[in-house]
């Protein structure tokens, strides 16, 4: 009797592979959720399921431009981009929070002014039902790019993510102000929890705008982070001190930089074997790092003022 055994040459997907599918799975479920809500704001007239449609086509927009940072991200390094594409999905994040936000205001200032001079929703049924399969859909993407996070650590899918999440909520949101208004009787709660939607997405967007702005700027790596990296360095007994420690991340890549002295009495190829130690130390703690090291004889700085370590 014969088995049948997978290839030996199967190999798990690329981080751009994954982060590919898990933005074209937003775009996917964004297209689905937008043509349904849109059908269910014409039939109720909710001023929450209109701020809900407007996330979604937000949402849309959003994927589509994270499909595009993620496959951009995607590339090797290049002549003109010796650093890599990696800050592309910092920027498509940044785009996302942007519209967010702008949206987020639009539907508060709707909302607001709905309050007090409108008939309620009608058709709760539509509302609740058309929310039930969002919220359904969306719990099913949030898991997939959750595994996705976790496999590439994709700022563009992380911020995604945050939003669909939010999402969430905005479509429990939306049934409780269809319950209230259609059951209860609570008049006005459709443009109330509107407002509150309105509130939770500016809030959102601008948590998720900090992560992106830190990568651009090229933001020092957290103190944990930092002691981490200069133990490393330090359990290398022939390695006198670190100075002009200076880090930053680019998508999923790290920098990093450091001067390390040594005895000016060392060789040259004692010291070239030494900073290959140390990088192969380093690169074990922190994989698929671009690390730079420069010597320098004990006590001496190639700066007039020692940057932070």
């Amino acid at each position: 009797m014969s088995t049948v055994s997978s290839s030996p040459n199967t190999s798990p997907p690329s981080r751009a592979t994954l982060t590919r599918r898990a933005a074209i799975a937003s775009v996917s479920s964004a297209t689905v959720l937008l043509v349904l809500k849109a059908w269910a704001a014409s039939a109720t007239g909710s001023v929450a399921m209109l701020g809900s449609l407007a996330d979604t086509g937000l949402d849309l927009l959003s994927s589509c431009v994270t499909l595009y940072a993620v496959w951009l991200a995607g590339q090797p390094a290049d002549e003109d981009h010796r650093f890599g594409h990696g800050k592309a999905e910092a920027i498509a994040a940044l785009m996302q929070t942007l519209v967010i936000l702008g949206s987020a205001v639009a539907i508060g200032v709707r909302a607001a002014m709905e309050i007090g001079t409108r008939t309620p929703p009608q058709r709760a049924d539509v509302g609740i039902g058309v929310s039930v399969v969002a919220v359904a859909l969306t719990l099913c993407l949030v898991a997939y790019q959750r595994h996705v996070v976790r496999m590439t650590q994709s700022i563009a899918i992380v911020t995604d993510q945050v939003h669909y999440e939010s999402d969430l909520l905005l479509n429990l949101a939306v049934i409780a102000a269809f319950a209230l208004e259609a059951f209860a009787g609570l008049h006005g709660a459709d443009a109330v929890f509107g407002i509150g939607i309105a509130l939770y997405l500016a809030y959102g967007a601008i948590t998720s705008a900090r992560a992106a702005l830190d990568m651009l700027m090229d933001r020092e790596w957290p103190d944990e982070k930092r002691q981490t990296l200069l133990g490393v360095v330090a359990r290398h007994p022939q390695v006198d001190g670190v100075h002009e420690l200076r880090t930053r991340s680019s998508g999923v890549v790290d920098f990093i930089q450091f001067h390390i002295w040594l005895s000016p009495e060392m060789s040259v190829r004692c010291a070239h074997d030494i900073v290959d130690e140390i990088e192969a130390d380093v690169a074990t703690t922190f994989p698929g790092a671009e690390i730079m090291i420069h010597i320098d004889p004990l006590g001496h700085y190639d700066r007039p003022q020692v940057l932070r370590a």
